[in-house]
């Protein structure tokens, strides 16, 4: 249920609890807890999980005879388990109490988004009429990083006696949250202590295996009882060789409450400006003030964030994107500026993707560009610090210029695996997704876009230009010229689609001519030769000098930019060479025996056949440059390269591509709203709806309880941003080209443009209106619909829109 700020769940369905505990997951962008309830351990029901972002180990795995070595975001030590039993006067103790006990008779949790915090209520009753009502409720703090605490009351209906309540913080813990990751290698850590502290403290260190991460924890468990809240209640500690605990006997009786607070500190040692992790630790548990205090801290800094990434849409949509932004916000903070990480496709909410960067920024950091740009800078220079390992990889297969992984994690290396496994056929198959080298344009467009939105020249002179011109490089490099063709081609590659990997019956990875792949290099391309007008003289030549570059390469640079293959078929846009040639796909058949056949390319390959012989795509490919590029812009990309994009070849591109995609990705549904948006606007709703409960309704089949889609979420917010409203930052103005569908004609955000923060912008149907901040700045510049307008400072102003906007700016 979602009612406005809150997202509860009523009764307790063990099915879905690991669905619930991803999505009630808690973080502050430098580490996250999923909503796991603290009195229960690991297994098929439940999977408590806590990750710091950046936080990576590597193991090797025997798979099928062969040695396989993978990294991932690393499981920590648990720092929730709280459980609890009862112990009647005259009576035998009770169990452990879980909410798997038969005797749980009332249950709910709720997710409070404003404040970022967890609330779960549960009541027990045994055979003989005697109730416990546990109410608790978590925080993992927004205002300080290392900081999270768990607050429960306990009260006794119909007997009297005592409550004995065990804390600790577990170090025996695995990466198991991925079914099909079982067989891999899963114990990522190693060499635990524990001890104790004076006032009711213990804590637990423990390291990576192989990364050598120190990862220390301290936790303050204190408890009052009655109605004075008397406090003189120890905790006796007990030490094991991966746990430390703490248990106490609690008085309990009908009126009279006990009160359990947990403090916890996490820290490791890739933390700066500390010396020990476990003295930091320690420190930080023991000055941390009690709970509600702390909690007042904690509901201010989410104030003050959700002040900043102000999104208000109305109704059930605006409920949902109010999700996707807290779940953003929690893996993406103002902390994770000062980190050195990048964007986890799955947050940090489970270990599906193994925590690892993809190319999900794409969709992430457009939204973050307008309110949190510090926050997209730190994000760029994850990828800046490893430009050194994208040049080594493009130099160990003998290209020039900068060959970003399509998998990265801690050192910026390739990471994605060689082998996957087909849960359909218990197979495991080559993996060829590493050939999406499409991945290097999506780090130069997220350059560029950061630079347009927030005017930061001195990033875009210095770190930007210096990404870009590398990854232009290796364009350059890969392209090859065909007599044949009287033109660049660029030969071995994976598109976005992924199902694609190969030509049938080829014994050769890859495919040639991917014209997602093929554009956006000519964009770089572009870009590049645009950043060598612009820089500064001394800067452009300082910066060929730093990377070696003869400034006779940027004639071929321009020519490639113009003279890319794009391949067409039967009047519309191909995927890439050859694809036209494919077979079809009886569509029908397949939905009628499957049903679902979002993975087809699984189905498939348990059949004995492959997809790679179908005209059938996994997620949208082509039609992920309109997504990336406004209808005008992505038409004079296309004239650039020689051909004429008019509206009637891209609808027809459009419709082939929407009748031959499984949506296998849920980048795929939000990217075929955004396209539609402007194509056939009574046919996105659908798409867009399925893009917003993507995770909620986990409309992918079990994947979301391994960690949310944090580029679909992100995208979902974006789609609002930008999509609706058609805007573009550049030329240092805010240009809109607004296309709402009914569903989304009403709307009202906030946004940082340049040096203005808090810009108003509001859509009412066939207005909108822009309201500018006082402050001595000059104006912000407006374009829409070929008008030029300038909002002062201290001004509102609304604009009429014109009824044909869908053609974008």
């Amino acid at each position: 249920m979602a009612r406005g700020w809150t997202w509860a769940y009523e009764g307790y369905e063990p099915e879905n609890e690991r669905l619930r505990e991803a999505l009630c997951t808690l973080g502050n962008g430098y580490f996250a807890t999923r909503g796991a309830a603290p009195e229960t351990p690991a297994g098929d029901t439940h999977y408590p999980g806590t990750y710091v972002a950046g936080c990576y180990n590597r193991l090797t795995s025997s798979v099928q005879g062969r040695q396989v070595e993978n990294e991932d975001m690393v499981n920590l030590p648990n720092w929730l388990p709280l459980r609890y039993r009862v112990h009647p006067a005259g009576a035998r103790p009770g169990p452990w109490l879980t909410p798997d006990d038969d005797s749980l008779v009332e249950h709910r949790q709720s997710l409070d988004l404003r404040g970022g915090t967890l609330t779960r209520h549960s009541v027990y009753e045994d055979g003989e009429g005697r109730r416990l009502t546990v109410g608790q409720e978590r925080l993992v703090h927004m205002g300080d990083p290392h900081l999270a605490a768990l607050h429960t009351v306990f009260t006794a209906e119909g007997w009297s006696g005592e409550l004995e309540v065990e804390s600790a913080i577990d170090g025996d813990v695995r990466n198991t949250g991925v079914a099909r990751y079982r067989e891999l290698a899963d114990r990522h850590l190693t060499g635990w202590e524990t001890g104790t502290e004076p006032e009711s403290a213990v804590w637990l260190r423990c390291r990576t295996v192989e990364s050598d991460i120190t990862v220390a924890l301290a936790a303050r468990t204190v408890a009052s009882c009655g109605p004075e809240r008397n406090g003189d209640h120890r905790a006796e500690p007990r030490q094991e060789p991966r746990a430390v605990h703490q248990t106490m006997l609690l008085p309990l009786a009908p009126g009279s409450d006990a009160v359990v607070d947990k403090t916890v500190a996490l820290f490791t040692s890739r933390d700066p400006a500390i010396g020990s992790p476990l003295r930091a630790a320690t420190s930080a548990v023991a000055a941390a003030p009690a709970y509600d205090p702390l909690r007042t801290a904690h509901r201010r800094a989410w104030a003050d964030l959700w002040q900043q990434a102000r999104l208000e849409v109305p109704g059930e949509p605006g409920r949902i994107l109010r999700l996707h932004l807290f779940h953003v916000l929690q893996t993406l903070s103002p902390h994770t500026a000062e980190l050195d990480v990048g964007v986890p496709a799955r947050g940090l909410h489970g270990e599906a993707y193994r925590g690892h960067v993809f190319w999900d920024e794409l969709f992430v950091l457009p939204f973050l560009n307008l309110h949190l740009p510090e926050v997209s800078r730190g994000l760029l220079d994850y990828r800046h610090r490893r430009l050194p390992a994208a040049c080594a990889a493009a130099r160990a297969v003998g290209r020039r210029g900068a060959m970003y992984p399509w998998q990265s994690a801690d050192e910026g290396r390739e990471e994605t695996q060689e082998v996957h496994l087909n849960p359909r056929s218990g197979r495991w198959l080559p993996d060829h997704s590493r050939l999406q080298h499409h991945v290097g344009s999506a780090v130069a467009y997220n350059v560029w876009q950061y630079c347009q939105a927030t005017g930061d020249t001195e990033y875009l002179y210095s770190k930007g230009a210096e990404t870009i011109m590398q990854i232009a490089r290796f364009w350059a490099d890969s392209a090859t010229w065909d007599d044949g063709l009287g033109r660049y081609r660029i030969r071995g590659v994976v598109g976005p689609d992924e199902y694609h990997d190969a030509y049938p019956d080829s014994g050769t990875a890859g495919l040639d001519d991917n014209t997602y792949t093929n554009v956006t290099a000519a964009w770089v391309l572009a870009r590049a030769g645009d950043l060598c007008h612009s820089l500064p003289t001394s800067r452009c030549r300082q910066l060929l000098d730093l990377i070696r570059l003869d400034p006779a390469e940027l004639h071929r640079w321009d020519d490639i930019s113009r003279r890319l293959h794009v391949p067409h078929h039967a009047g519309v846009i191909s995927q890439f060479d050859g694809y036209g040639e494919l077979e079809e796909l009886d569509w029908a058949g397949y939905r009628e025996r499957y049903g679902d056949i979002r993975r087809l390319d699984r189905i498939l390959e348990a059949e004995g056949d492959t997809v790679n012989r179908y005209q059938a795509s996994k997620q949208a490919d082509v039609l992920m440059l309109g997504y990336l590029f406004s209808p005008k812009e992505l038409a004079a990309q296309f004239r650039r390269l020689g051909h004429e994009l008019d509206d009637e070849t891209w609808r027809a591109t459009v419709d082939h591509y929407v009748k031959r995609t499984s949506h296998g990705s849920t980048l795929s549904s939000l990217v075929h709203a955004w396209v539609l948006a402007r194509v056939n606007r009574d046919d996105a709703w659908a798409y867009c709806e399925e893009a917003l409960i993507g995770d909620i309704a986990d409309i992918q089949g079990g994947t979301t309880e391994e960690g949310i889609h944090l580029g679909a979420m992100a995208g979902t917010l974006d789609f609002v941003q930008r999509g609706m409203t058609g805007l573009e930052t550049r030329d240092d103005a805010l240009w809109l080209a607004p296309a709402t569908l009914p569903q989304l004609s009403k709307f009202r955000m906030r946004l940082r443009f340049r040096r203005h923060w808090d810009v108003d912008l509001r859509i009412r149907a066939e207005r909108v209106r822009i309201a500018v901040p006082d402050s001595e700045r000059p104006g912000v510049k407006v374009r829409l619909d070929g008008s030029a307008y300038v909002v002062e400072p201290g001004t509102a102003r609304w604009l009429e829109l014109p009824t044909d906007m869908p053609g974008g700016s």
